[in-house]
C-alpha cells in the first residue's frame, strides 16, 4: 500500500526510498563489511553490536543513518534474518493481541491473511496464551502450515464464508478480530464478535487487487467503509480500534517494552520468525511480486549482496 501512495505519509517521509520499515545491522567497525550503519547518539562501546532497527522508512539502502533510539540489540542465537523479520510484524500482532485485544485464555481469535508476516506472528503469539482457538483465513494450499503452527481452524476464504465456518464451530463468535482488509469485512468482524469483544483495523488491504491501482476497487472498499456511532456501540458491548505502527515512533518506552516482552519470548523459544524467502536488492520486483501474488507464507525479505537459495 506504500508503494500505491496509499498510506498517508508524513512530508519528510516522502525524501526516502520507502517503504522498509526495518531490518537488522551490524554498526561500521571491525569486521563490519557488508551494511554500514551510523548511530545518532551511541556510546563508543557499542560500535560493532549486533542490531535491528525500527524506522519509519528508508531501509532499502546499503548505507544508513539512524538514531540510536531506534535500535535494539539482537540475542545471540538471533540471525539477521530473523531480526529483519521481526520488528513489524511482532510489534504489530503482540500490541493488537495484547493492548488492545486483552488477549486471556480461553479466547478466540480471527486472524486474517494468517499466512503474511503479521498473521504468522500472531498465530504464534497465540500460542503462548493457554487455550486460544484461532481462525485463520488463507489460500488452502497454506493450511497445512497454518496447522503447524497452531491455527485451530484454518479457511479457505476463496471457497467458503468465513462468517458461516466460524458460526459453525462458534456461535457465539470470536473474541477479537485482527483486520488488515477493510472495507465490508471490518462490518462482517464487528457483527462477528462476541460481547466485550474487539475488532482491530492495521490495515486496508482491500483497497489493493493487483500490482497496479484499481479505481473501481478504491471506491468499492471506500463506499463499504465500517460506520458506527456511540450510540450504536453502547448496547453491544463491542470496541472499534485502529492500529498504526508508524504513527507511535516518537512512543519510544511504549515500543521498546513491547520489543523487550517479544525478545523474551524468542529467547525462551516460543516465538521465531517464519521467513518465507530472500531476495537480493536486485529483484526487489521479484519479491513485491510474491507478496502481491499471496504466494509467500511469513516474511519476504531483502538483502545486499548475492542471491541466497530459498
Amino acid at each position: 500500500m506504500c508503494l500505491h501512495m496509499l498510506y498517508p505519509l508524513r512530508p519528510e517521509c516522502l525524501s526516502y526510498p520507502f517503504p522498509a520499515w526495518q531490518t537488522a545491522l551490524q554498526p561500521s567497525g571491525p569486521g563490519s563489511e557488508d551494511w554500514l550503519l551510523k548511530l545518532y547518539g551511541a556510546p563508543a562501546d557499542k560500535v560493532g553490536d549486533r542490531v535491528m532497527v525500527l524506522i519509519r522508512s528508508g531501509m532499502w539502502q546499503e548505507e544508513v543513518t539512524v538514531p540510536s533510539a531506534q535500535t535494539f540489540q539482537m540475542p545471540e542465537a538471533m540471525t539477521f534474518e530473523e531480526a529483519a523479520a521481526l520488528l513489524v510484524n511482532y510489534i504489530t500482532a503482540y500490541m493488537v493481541l495484547f493492548d488492545f485485544g486483552n488477549l486471556r485464555p480461553g479466547h478466540s481469535v480471527l486472524v486474517h491473511m494468517a499466512a503474511g508476516g503479521v498473521g504468522m506472528a500472531a498465530v504464534q503469539l497465540c500460542r503462548t496464551v493457554e487455550n486460544v482457538t484461532v481462525f485463520g483465513t488463507a489460500s488452502a494450499s497454506k493450511h497445512e502450515v497454518l496447522k503447524e503452527n497452531g491455527v485451530t481452524h484454518p479457511i479457505d476464504y476463496h471457497t467458503t464464508d468465513y462468517v458461516d465456518e466460524i458460526k459453525k464451530v462458534s456461535p457465539k463468535g470470536v473474541d477479537i478480530v485482527m483486520d488488515p482488509l477493510g472495507g465490508s469485512d471490518t462490518a462482517k468482524g464487528y457483527n462477528l464478535l462476541k460481547p466485550m469483544g474487539k475488532v482491530v483495523i492495521y490495515g486496508m488491504a482491500n483497497l489493493l487487487t493487483g500490482p497496479k491501482r484499481n479505481l473501481m476497487a478504491l471506491a468499492r472498499t471506500w463506499w463499504n467503509q465500517f460506520s458506527v456511532t456511540a450510540l450504536q456501540l453502547l448496547p453491544t458491548n463491542r470496541a472499534v480500534c485502529g492500529f498504526h505502527l508508524g504513527y507511535l515512533e516518537g512512543e519510544v518506552e511504549l515500543v521498546s517494552g513491547v520489543v523487550a516482552r517479544l525478545l523474551a519470548l524468542y529467547n525462551q523459544g516460543r516465538i521465531k520468525p517464519h521467513i518465507d524467502s530472500v531476495w537480493p536488492f536486485e529483484k526487489v520486483a521479484d519479491a513485491m511480486r510474491q507478496m502481491q501474488e499471496k504466494k509467500n507464507v511469513g516474511k519476504v525479505l531483502l538483502v545486499p549482496g548475492p542471491e541466497k537459495e530459498n
